[in-house]
């Protein structure tokens, strides 16, 4: 079940525009607007975890924020690798803590 890490410093710097509509993050409802981002959802909502790292398990939560990096990595809607810095939220998006690289599919070569 998903809990917020931290919710000091969550919430939004003014007052965001238009209606707000529903996304689920690890299953549990959470509240944007069309303004945000995936990653300013959440962190408005107090989630401080995107990404889980394959080798040591560490959290990420975002770092640079304009798409450069790995490290805000979600999965949505079953995708995997998809930058929440980057990504608009929209209403009914399911997104999903990624753990490691994603599900990824192999070909077999002989």
């Amino acid at each position: 079940m998903f809990e917020p890490q931290n919710t000091h410093g969550a919430g939004r710097v003014g007052d965001p525009e238009g209606e707000p509509f529903g996304f689920k993050f690890e299953g549990q409802p959470l509240e944007a607007f069309s303004c945000d981002t995936i990653a300013s959802a959440l962190l408005a909502a107090g989630v401080r975890t995107f990404t889980v790292t394959e080798v040591s398990g560490d959290a990420r939560g975002g770092f640079c924020f304009v798409g450069r990096c790995a490290d805000c990595l979600v999965i949505i809607d079953g995708q995997a690798n998809q930058r929440a810095c980057i990504t608009p939220v929209r209403a009914g998006m399911d997104v999903r803590i990624q753990h490691g690289h994603g599900p990824v599919e192999r070909q077999a070569t002989s």
